[in-house]
């Protein structure tokens, strides 16, 4: 738990800022200064924030207000992201969290690739910290725009047909096809078709889901220069699902698990590489790495670096020094 107040400051400076900027590259001040503070490095987030300044843009305009009678005609829309996120904020401050967190995760779910992965990804964060017992202002007001952003972004896969599969998060994820690398990420997802048939249905949704975020960091070593910078979500937006496993009812812990190996998977057929390449082993501690990612800078490879040292083993850690090597430092 942060008992800086760095955190609380941080995401108060952010609020002002909309959830993307030049249209929709998204906004990783959040999520980023939440995995600093966290790793240990508070001393460096108001710094790291005066560099990121210049990339943020303020939050759009409100248009209409969302509300309980009106919601499914705004999901999905992106210039109702100031609509949607003042909504979940009125819902936040009249109810528990996670009570509305409960109620909406389940719709916002087949939309979990929408923004890149980002939005989940960012309730991640949210919800970890509030889950460490920091139930802030600030904090709250954070999953609010996390929930408002997802909600605005919202966008289902196409659909897609089952194909064979290891047993194994690692198999699967070798199984998936590639489509055709080209355009961005909107433009690859309409090509999905198929993923493999992975996870187990009558097997524990936490552990397979422990499973996927491990393999899909391990995968980071041997094909992270596939794209250095999309496939970090391969990894990172798995365990921003784990990390809200905790805040849910049991009854969605199976579909979150879905939904995740479909985000996984999704980011995987985008943009993996077609076959593994050699990587460094590191003798560093995770301390020692979260802090180089720290001096580094880059926001992606912060929040890949909090996700590999939650695995922890010394593959993830080989993979959270492959993020720092393979990305361009910012800092």
């Amino acid at each position: 738990m942060d008992t800086t107040g760095t955190l609380d400051e941080a995401l108060e400076r952010l609020h002002t800022s909309g959830p993307e900027r030049n249209g929709w590259l998204s906004n990783h001040g959040p999520m980023a200064v939440e995995a600093l503070v966290r790793g240990g490095q508070s001393a460096t987030v108001h710094r790291w924030l005066d560099h990121y300044r210049a990339k943020l843009e303020d939050m759009p305009d409100p248009l209409a207000q969302v509300t309980a009678a009106n919601w499914r005609e705004a999901l999905g829309d992106p210039r109702r992201v100031a609509d949607w996120t003042a909504y979940f904020e009125r819902e936040i401050a009249e109810r528990p969290w996670r009570e509305v967190l409960a109620e909406w995760w389940p719709r916002l779910l087949p939309g979990i690739a929408a923004g890149a992965t980002h939005p989940v990804i960012r309730v991640g964060h949210a919800v970890r910290t509030l889950l460490d017992g920091g139930d802030t202002a600030p904090r709250l007001a954070e999953l609010a725009h996390g929930l408002g952003y997802w909600a605005a972004r919202h966008q289902p896969l196409p659909p897609l047909t089952s194909l064979p599969a290891g047993s194994t998060a690692a198999a699967a994820l070798d199984a998936v096809p590639l489509v055709r690398q080209e355009g961005g990420i909107r433009d690859r997802l309409a090509r999905l078709t198929a993923f493999p048939a992975w996870p187990d249905p009558a097997g524990d949704p936490e552990a397979q889901l422990t499973e996927l975020v491990r393999a899909s960091v391990h995968r980071y070593a041997t094909h992270g220069h596939g794209e250095p910078v999309m496939l970090v979500h391969a990894a990172t937006a798995p365990n921003a699902v784990l990390r809200t496993l905790p805040a849910l009812p049991r009854t969605l812990w199976t579909p979150s698990l879905e939904a995740a190996w479909a985000a996984s998977a999704a980011v995987t057929a985008a943009y993996a590489a077609s076959g593994p390449a050699p990587y460094t082993s590191t003798r560093l501690t995770g301390e020692e790495l979260f802090e180089r990612a720290a001096q580094h800078g880059d926001d992606h490879t912060i929040k890949f670096t909090d996700t590999a040292l939650d695995v922890g083993d010394e593959i993830a850690r080989d993979a959270a020094l492959r993020s720092i090597e393979l990305n361009p430092p910012v800092l």
